[in-house]
């Protein structure tokens, strides 16, 4: 399987792409914990169907020492006991953040309230950027379908 478009051999695109990682380079230096972000990255990208990314947080994730468990869970996080509140509420609002369309009034008050009792207003701004961005990476690589299963840790920064 081909992808649609080159995302890193046509300059456009590259320079696109570039930027997107680069914003998402900020994300690293905020004091949201680096494992929810991968599990936020993780689900956002599972309810997208982007495989790329589901494929390369999952690594990513593994790389830095997430357990097979949780990985596998994430998908089901609402009936496991290995996420604690925090990142049940991280992974809360990702859902409904990811899925707008799917909800008239988008994230529900309920949802923010919850991730705002475990996270202060810096990491919550870091929260709601990564699912923003995670968003927009999934939307451009199954729009490209650009395949997935071939990603190694460390590949793209």
């Amino acid at each position: 399987m081909d992808a649609r478009l080159n995302l890193l051999g046509n300059p456009l695109a590259a320079t696109f792409v570039k930027h997107l990682i680069s914003a998402g380079k900020v994300f690293a230096d905020s004091a949201l914990p680096a494992a929810t972000q991968e599990l936020v990255k993780i689900r956002a990208s599972q309810i997208n169907g982007c495989g790329f990314c589901t494929d390369m947080h999952t690594k990513e994730a593994a790389h830095a020492g997430e357990t097979s468990v949780r990985l596998n869970l994430i998908a089901t996080w609402r009936e496991a006991t290995v996420f604690t509140d925090a990142e049940r509420a991280a992974l809360e609002l990702a859902e409904q953040g990811t899925r707008i369309a799917d909800a008239a009034g988008g994230v529900t008050d309920e949802a923010w309230a919850n991730a705002a009792k475990h996270y202060d207003e810096e990491q919550l701004t870091a929260l709601v950027s990564l699912i923003a961005i995670i968003n927009a990476f999934n939307r451009l690589n199954v729009i490209v379908q650009q395949p997935a299963g071939g990603y190694q840790p460390g590949q793209l920064g």
